[in-house]
């Protein structure tokens, strides 16, 4: 008895002393690691990596920039289901373990002797919450051992709902979403809470291998999880043996979403990516900013597309420069189309085909094309395609499809529209998968090619210089150059209302008249003379202003330019805030040989269009963060006559992209703050503009614009633009609300041929996306200020009408009106009324 006493008795000093020492142990492991361990408090502050997203003014989604996709959610927002699923697969005692699940860890080791693999895991999901926000991946000791340690802080600081909200806004679950919402979005293109029991199980087997379990990746071994999480669901009570029959039996439904784009904007997106790194840095991609855009989404989708159409219809006028590709017969016979037509990209909506078949006798070509698979594209679709010479020569008009294309060609198709009788979507989709269908059966393509011209399109508000639109190429994807913003063009004779309305400040009127009549400059620099000539070729005689400007005289600019002097009017331009750098100090400048890019253009149109107060364009709106609080609002635009000094001083300055200056972080602002002012100062005089308006609109009615009579509207004005040997083509127009520059030209000057113009390729691109800009919009005229009277003139001489003769009412500046006939006097009071009346009708 006494042996087994002392057998005991050492036993148990035995186990009290492995005791001891492995508590002595754990101490110190934990007074060493301690120190080094992250106050649990960082958790509440850390900002989890969420992408850049940029929205229209009507908030629908442009672009979305950063590596992992992301959309943090609360808890609340999550159906308990769902929190359940994930419970049931990775931690199912998570509401009554405090960090570290004893039972959890011996379940997975006999998992792992009976099985060979652990199926729910050892870790708990607060200890998951430690290493995924503090810890590294390294499989080591002193890592677990500070992954236990944090779990056990975190439990004591944070209830437990706080921690899965964490846990299921960090886990990576595959295909760069992060996060229970992105993955949703990412696999089944829905919100949390619209998920199925089927679909939430799915969701729940990523975190463990995202790669492994991932359903597009591995669908067999991705339903076996899923199916084993819905099990265990119905072992812990959590949903019925109904709901697990139906939930198991449900077909994976799981797909890749991508998130697409609602506008298409891709140069307009470029900018604010670019802006919101000037501002933040590389954490522009990844603290969750949220930017508004001043774009409107549907002006935005018609500036886009009016563009691309514009840049097409010029480049069908020049006739088909032929494929992009060949494939030999035998590549033809023995490869996989839809693999070889991979080498060739989409472009804007253009789509890469190979020709399979040439049917002179039914008028149709089969082609395989990228995305669809087979498809039909008739011979009226490809008539355009007389074979291209040379900007100004064409061949002839084809007869037959094998005149244009044959087998093994590759070429550029555009799918037709619904409303040109293009399939249903499920046609194309059975046309892609049914490789014998049936010509009939087949959707229908037309023969494209990609434009070698080049074009940009702005439109501003007039009154705040928000960008309401803006494309600054054919194809950003093909080209990130933004001809919108960087491009130097010269202006042409869209130079010419700065010209113009220089005159009318300095005293001159519509009814001035010029002589239209050769000149010659003789120039010591120049091998020959200048002999500068109209674009008729014709000379015209004594013109007033007015029909000079609509109808676009050359020599009559010219004149005008020298009367005023060169060095007056660059002082001029320089009050109206237009770039000078690039402009000649000669009289070549009445012909805008000087440099502008579209923007700088739009811009200065823009002050035309208010009524002669500064603008400054800007494009960000607002900029919100991942909280959704205001961290910038754009100042409000206040249009300021007098007393401009005391407004500046209550605002703050702002930069010339509407954007606070400095690149210092913005704090954030109030959603009820007051609103920062950006103030625009009067830099033309309003009765010169007023007058230069009425000037600007018979350029539509009566000169080179009549092309944009088709919108139907009186209120608006423009000017087209064609500088020598067709190298840039242009047309700004506007009404009193909204300026809008369209340009037309070649990446590398070089003319667009003979027989183009402003008026035959920049205006039909402003016209298309006017129609749609100003849809449903009243007229907008520009006030008529004080100081403006009507007169009636002759048009011969500009001076007032006598009774009885022929004669044109004109609009004046009062100062500057023609003296009235000494026996007339008293008739002009008395017709004062009457006139006015008509003017207003007219002008």
């Amino acid at each position: 008895m006494s042996h087994l006493l002392r057998t005991s008795r050492l036993f148990a000093w035995l186990f009290l002393t492995g005791l001891s020492v492995a508590v002595i142990v754990t101490s110190g492991f934990y007074l060493y690691l301690r120190p080094g361990l992250p106050p649990v408090s960082q958790l509440l502050d850390i900002k989890l990596q969420t992408p850049l997203r940029v929205y229209s003014k009507d908030m629908r989604l442009i672009a979305e920039f950063g590596e992992k996709r992301r959309a943090p959610i609360t808890i609340e927002q999550i159906p308990t289901i769902q929190l359940q699923a994930f419970m049931a697969a990775e931690d199912s005692r998570f509401y009554e373990h405090f960090g570290v699940d004893i039972k959890g860890l011996a379940r997975a080791a006999i998992e792992l002797v009976s099985t060979g693999e652990i199926q729910s895991g050892g870790s708990t999901i607060t200890m998951q919450v430690a290493k995924n926000y503090f810890l590294s991946r390294d499989r080591t000791f002193i890592r677990k051992f500070n992954e236990i340690l944090l779990a056990l802080q975190i439990e004591r600081e944070l209830d437990k709902h706080r921690i899965l909200e964490l846990y299921l806004n960090k886990i990576y679950l595959g295909n760069r979403a992060y996060g229970i919402a992105a993955a949703a979005q990412v696999y089944y293109d829905k919100p949390v809470d619209e998920l199925s029991l089927a679909q939430m199980a799915m969701l729940a087997g990523l975190p463990k291998a995202p790669s492994a379990f991932n359903p597009l990746a591995n669908p067999d071994r991705a339903m076996i999880r899923r199916n084993w999480i819905l099990g265990r669901m119905k072992e812990l009570g959590y949903i019925t043996p109904d709901a697990y029959e139906l939930a198991v039996s449900a077909p994976l439904t799981a797909s890749y979403n991508s998130t697409e784009a609602e506008v298409d904007a891709d140069y307009v997106a470029e900018m604010a990516r670019s802006e919101m790194v000037r501002r933040y840095g590389e954490d522009a991609y990844t603290d969750g900013y949220t930017v508004t855009l001043t774009v409107d989404g549907e002006k935005q989708q018609a500036a886009t597309e009016a563009l691309r159409d514009g840049l097409e219809a010029y480049d069908r006028r020049h006739g088909f420069r032929g494929p992009i590709g060949q494939i030999t017969p035998e590549t033809l016979a023995d490869s996989d189309l839809s693999e070889l037509i991979l080498n060739y990209p989409r472009v804007a909506s253009l789509t890469p085909a190979i020709v399979t078949n040439v049917d002179d006798e039914a008028g149709a070509v089969r082609v395989h094309a990228r995305g669809p698979g087979p498809a039909i594209m008739p011979f009226e679709t490809m008539t355009w395609a007389k074979r291209y010479k040379t900007e100004d020569l064409t061949g002839p008009e084809p007869e037959k499809p094998s005149d244009v294309v044959a087998p093994g060609d590759v070429v550029y198709v555009r799918a037709k529209s619904p409303a040109d009788g293009a399939p249903e979507k499920d046609q194309v989709e059975r046309a892609d998968t049914d490789k014998t269908a049936e010509p009939a059966e087949l959707p229908t393509v037309s023969l494209s090619q990609i434009p070698r011209a080049e074009g940009a399109l702005i439109s501003l508000d007039a009154q705040t210089g928000a960008i309401r639109a803006l494309s600054g190429g054919y194809s950003f994807g093909q080209s990130k150059y933004n001809r919108a913003t960087q491009a130097r063009r010269q202006p042409g004779s869209t130079f010419k209302p700065f010209l113009y309305l220089s005159a009318l400040a300095s005293g001159m009127t519509p009814a001035t008249i010029y002589n239209d009549a050769p000149i010659v400059f003789d120039d010591s620099e120049l091998e020959t003379a200048w002999r500068p000539q109209n674009s008729s070729g014709q000379f015209y005689g004594p013109t007033r202003l007015r029909e000079a400007l609509y109808r676009s005289r050359n020599l009559v600019s010219i004149r005008l330019l020298r009367d005023l002097g060169i060095q007056n009017t660059i002082d001029y331009l320089k009050q109206l805030q237009i770039p000078v750098e690039n402009m000649p100090d000669n009289l070549s400048l009445a012909l805008g040989s000087g440099l502008l890019t579209p923007m700088e253009l739009a811009r200065g149109m823009a002050v035309i269009a208010n009524g002669g107060y500064d603008v400054e364009p800007y494009l960000i709106e607002s900029i919100r963060d991942v909280g959704g609080e205001i961290v910038y609002q754009a100042p409000k635009t206040v249009l300021c006559d007098e007393n401009c000094d005391a407004i500046t001083q209550q605002s703050e300055p702002a930069d010339e992209a509407g954007n606070e200056a400095g690149n210092e972080a913005e704090t954030p602002k109030s959603e009820d703050a007051p609103q920062q002012v950006r103030v625009m100062r009067r830099l033309a005089d309003e009765r010169s503009v007023f007058i230069l308006h009425s000037m600007m609109r018979d350029v539509i009615r009566l000169g080179t614009g009549r092309r944009a009579l088709a919108l139907g509207r009186d209120d608006i004005a423009g000017k087209t633009g064609t500088t020598n040997e067709q190298k840039d083509t242009w047309f700004a127009g506007f009404n009193h609300e909204l300026a809008t520059t369209s340009w037309v030209g070649f990446d590398q000057p070089a003319p667009l041929g003979r027989r183009e113009f402003g008026a035959s390729t920049a205006l039909p691109i402003w016209l298309d996306y006017m129609e749609v800009a100003l849809k449903g919009e009243p007229p907008s005229f520009m006030p008529r200020p004080n100081g403006i009277v009507n007169i009636r003139i002759n048009p011969e001489t500009g001076q007032r009408a006598r009774p009885g003769e022929e004669g044109v009412f004109e609009v004046f500046r009062e100062e500057d009106a023609p003296p009235p006939l000494p026996s007339e006097e008293e008739n002009d009071r008395n017709g004062s009324a009457e006139e006015d009346d008509l003017s207003r009708r007219i002008f």
